[in-house]
This record gives C-alpha cells, sequence and structure tokens, in this order.
C-alpha cells in the first residue's frame, strides 16, 4: 500500500500542472497516464473541476502493466461518482406571470395560478438536493420566444445568453428551440386543450330521425305504399261488386289512391281518419297497419325520449370544432396568446379568426375562473392548462355538470419538458438526477398536490333536462313548412277556381252571343 500511496503522490503534480487552465468539468472524461520510477507500468487518474472557480480534482482510475488493466474505481457511473458537488451555485430561470407567485411558491395558495412553475420549483429544489448544489433563483416573465431582431426572450433568453445554467419552468418541446437549448426530462405530465360540455344531441342532429335506422325508416315508407295500394285495389273490388252503392257516403273510403294514402299516413302518425273501410278486407289491412305501428310508436317514443337527455358526441376534432355553434375562449396566457396568434395551420388560423378574434378586433382572452363559468354554462369551448382548469371545474362545478365535459387537442406539442443550456457540462448529472426523483415518487408527489385530474362523473349521468327550442326545432319547422304549403295549395285552387269560372263565364257569353 505504500508503494501505491507513493506512485499516487507522484502522479499528481505533472497532471495538476498540465490542467491547470483547461476547462475540464464534471462531464469530461479525461484519462491521464503517468509513467512513474521504479514502478514499470502506469498510472491511470481523471481529472475534472465542478467549475472554472474550482480547483483540480483528482481521480484514481487504476494501473496499467504488462496489458493488465487494475481498475480502482469504486462507482463506474462518472456523473454518479461526480454528484457531489459541494454546494456549487447553479443558476435556475422560473417563470411566473403574476406578481403575487412568489409569495406562495410552496405553501399551495392559489394552486391554479402559475401552477407549472410552482411545480418545477420544488422539483428543482430536490434536484439541488440530490447533488448538494446551491440552486439560486432568477424569475422572468415568459418561457420565451424569438423577437423580430432574432434574439429569444424570457427563460430562453436567459438560457441562450448564459445568465442560467437551468430552466426551471418546463416548457413546450418546439423545433425552433432545439437548436438553442437542451431537453433533459418531462417532469409535468399536463396539456392544454380546449374543454367543453358536450352540447344536447339536438344541437347537432335531427332527433326525430334517430330512433331508427335507414333500413327501419325506409321499411316503414315501404309499408305506407304498399298498404294503400292494397286498399285501393281492396276498395275498388269492393265498389265493383256493390255497384258503386256508397258512392255517395262521404265517410266511406273510396277507391282513391290520394285518400287511401292519406288514411294509412294517418295512422302512421297515430291519428285517425274521416273516412273508414267497409269491407272486411280493407278492415284487416288496416288491423294489421295500426298494430305493427302500434310496437313502432312505442319504440320510437322510448328512443326519442332518451335522445332528448343524451349529449352529442359528433364534435371530436379542431375541425367539428370550428363548424360547430359553440363559441370558443382561451385563457389569457403568455403561451395562449403566442400560439394563437403564431399559427400555421389552416384550420387553426381559421379557429383564431372566426372564434378568437371578435368583429371589433378584441380576443377572447379571458381569466381561468371567467372562462370555466362561462364552460359551466355550456355552448363554450375554453382553451385551458387542463390540470390547472380542472381544480376550478371541481370548485364550481355541479356533479352532474361533470359528465359530459370533452377535450380537445389544440396545440401541436407534447407534454411539457425541463431545460438547460445547450452542451451544459451538467447536463448527464442533471438528467439523472430528475430521474431518480421520478424514480422515488417525488415528481408524482409534487403534480398530485398541485394539479388536478379531470372529475370523474358521479352524477347518476346528470339531472333530467327539459325539451327546449332547440330540441323541437325539426317539429316547429315541419309544422311551419306545412302552414306555407297549405296556404300555398289554398291560393293555388283559389287561382284555379277563379280561372276555371272566368272560363265557363267567357264560353257562356259566348254561346249566348251566338
Amino acid at each position: 500500500m505504500d508503494s501505491v500511496s507513493q506512485l499516487e503522490r507522484e502522479s499528481n503534480e505533472l497532471i495538476l500542472k498540465t490542467f491547470k487552465n483547461l476547462e475540464v468539468m464534471p462531464s469530461s472524461e479525461v484519462y491521464c497516464l503517468a509513467k512513474v520510477k521504479e514502478y514499470s507500468g502506469y498510472v491511470i487518474k481523471q481529472v475534472y473541476r465542478k467549475s472554472m472557480q474550482h480547483v483540480l480534482i483528482l481521480e484514481l482510475f487504476g494501473f496499467w502493466s504488462k496489458n493488465i488493466l487494475i481498475d480502482r474505481r469504486t462507482i463506474s457511473t462518472t456523473s454518479i461518482r461526480r454528484k457531489n458537488m459541494e454546494g456549487l451555485k447553479l443558476r435556475a430561470s422560473l417563470v411566473l406571470t403574476h406578481n403575487d407567485s412568489i409569495n406562495h411558491l410552496t405553501d399551495g395558495l392559489d394552486r391554479h395560478i402559475d401552477t407549472l412553475s410552482k411545480v418545477n420549483y420544488v422539483l428543482t429544489k430536490q434536484l439541488g438536493d440530490f447533488i448538494s448544489g446551491d440552486i439560486e433563483f432568477s424569475f422572468v416573465k415568459s418561457w420565451g420566444y424569438l423577437n423580430n431582431d432574432s434574439k429569444w426572450s424570457g427563460m430562453i433568453g436567459d438560457l441562450v445568453y448564459n445568465r442560467s445554467d437551468i430552466g426551471a419552468s418546463a416548457l413546450f418541446f418546439t423545433a425552433d428551440r432545439i437548436k438553442f437549448i437542451e431537453y433533459i426530462a418531462m417532469p409535468t405530465p399536463t396539456r392544454s386543450k380546449f374543454v367543453f360540455r358536450s352540447p344536447k344531441l339536438s344541437y347537432t342532429d335531427n332527433v326525430f330521425l334517430l330512433p331508427f335506422d335507414s333500413g327501419v325508416w325506409n321499411a316503414i315508407i315501404g309499408l305506407i305504399f304498399v298498404t294503400s295500394a292494397a286498399l285501393v285495389f281492396s276498395t275498388w273490388s269492393e265498389f265493383k261488386i256493390k255497384r258503386n252503392k256508397d258512392v255517395s257516403d262521404p265517410n266511406v273510403l273510396h277507391p282513391s289512391a290520394l285518400d287511401a294514402f292519406i288514411l294509412v299516413f294517418g295512422a302512421t302518425c297515430q291519428q285517425g281518419s274521416a273516412v273508414s273501410p267497409r269491407s272486411m278486407t280493407s278492415r284487416l289491412i288496416m288491423f294489421i297497419v295500426f298494430l305493427m305501428l302500434m310496437f313502432l310508436y312505442t319504440s320510437y317514443s322510448a328512443n326519442i325520449v332518451a335522445l332528448l337527455q343524451s349529449p352529442s358526441r359528433k364534435i371530436q376534432n379542431l375541425n367539428d370544432l370550428l363548424n360547430s355553434r359553440l363559441k370558443l375562449g382561451a385563457d389569457d396566457t403568455i403561451f395562449n396568446r403566442y400560439y394563437f396568434t403564431h399559427t400555421s395551420d389552416p384550420v387553426r388560423q381559421q379557429i383564431y379568426q372566426q372564434k378568437i378574434l371578435n368583429k371589433d378586433g378584441s380576443e377572447n382572452f379571458m381569466t381561468l375562473e371567467e372562462g370555466v363559468e362561462l364552460l359551466r354554462e355550456g355552448l363554450f369551448a375554453f382553451h385551458m392548462e387542463i390540470g390547472v382548469g380542472y381544480k376550478v371545474v371541481s370548485e364550481t362545478f355541479r356533479e352532474d355538470e361533470k359528465c359530459a365535459l370533452q377535450e380537445i387537442q389544440y396545440l401541436q406539442v407534447i407534454d411539457p419538458w425541463y431545460a438547460i443550456q445547450k452542451n451544459s457540462s451538467y447536463k448527464e448529472l442533471l438528467k439523472i438526477g430528475m430521474m431518480r426523483i421520478h424514480e422515488h415518487g417525488l415528481q408524482e408527489r409534487e403534480n398530485a398536490m398541485l394539479y388536478t385530474k379531470k372529475p370523474k362523473c358521479t352524477g347518476g349521468g346528470g339531472k333530467f333536462i327539459t325539451a327546449s327550442l332547440v330540441d323541437t326545432k325539426p317539429a316547429i319547422l315541419t309544422l311551419i313548412w306545412g302552414f306555407l304549403l297549405s296556404l300555398l295549395a289554398m291560393f293555388l285552387e283559389i287561382f284555379l277556381y277563379r280561372q276555371i269560372r272566368r272560363c265557363k263565364n267567357f264560353i257562356k257569353s259566348t254561346n249566348n252571343n251566338n
């Protein structure tokens, strides 16, 4: 052991002299082979420093002699072996959009304000504990975007221009940022989405057509025409046999296609008729028709009641959202304003121009509380960070109102990632630290304390919804069109009657003159 110690001491002076002013940081893998007297091989050492302000640190790697390597390291992974930074100061930039958030980073108050930064503040402190370092925080107002002069602002600007070592607020993973910063971990699984209460089915479909599929409707139409034809034939046979005995009776069904059609159609609509068939054959036909229509009517009525209480599931993507009758709004955050106004996708551009941007030039950006209240009232889609927004939803919605919440992704980004300087000397060390925090459950614990999951539906599917004008719109339109057609038919009859009378008078006057 004395000889080994002697060899170490003799090699130290040469290595320290050689690397005195060189930037060999914790991520460096520098191997030094020193030839020592009284020893036939080499001493292998590694050298690094925690920062340029710290002295060089030597690590004994092992010995090389006669093609035999003796590894003397106790921990083989370099980043784990060097994780003790002994109080090294690392600068961290944290985004706070509200001034008062600096006073509530860890006390749990106003959890829905700057939630992403509050979670990552705690995780960054834990990361500092993992590496035995001292994290020094600075606060900015935005995550960082390219200005008109192609310079980065906010937290990214701090990382790019060496004002910070760590971006302590997780940010979106976008292509334009990859060239300038390093992403090392995904600490906060949250996204921003459009959230809305599914509108009633009558807002997207004609509920009067939904109880039966197309095959059943076609069968009913076919039944009307076939039954009408059978009644015409039966009545014609009856009148032929009786030799026009009941021709003058207005209550007897005559062999008329129009009369037979009106009778069968009225029966289909559960309505009576002023005329009725007299023969056993015709009555048997009507009996079978009424029996079958009774079952159809029962099925139809049961389905229509259920459909009036059902939410629509037709709004599934951004195109559906754009073409829907829903009004749109967004949480008034920096990244929402940036991504809504800088999108290049045609559908997203139309959503901003037609739904977010008003005709008077104002924009539907609002506070989280205002947006959630409009969301609760219905027919409104609100773009918000779901983990934060669901906290307000859970506190303000009734249980039955939580049962029809839908989400649609708007931003073309994945969950926020933790970022550091590009080519940082502490990259592997910080990455391992974030992985350890995740593996030990600390990350999940902090997220669970500040973020709220989507509320579960515990209201039994919602309260009973009364039918509104929207639900009965097809029926009302049918009635209105029926009135209009009736008026049109009446005026047409009056016109034809006058024309016929005028023609008769003309013919009569002509005959008299002759």
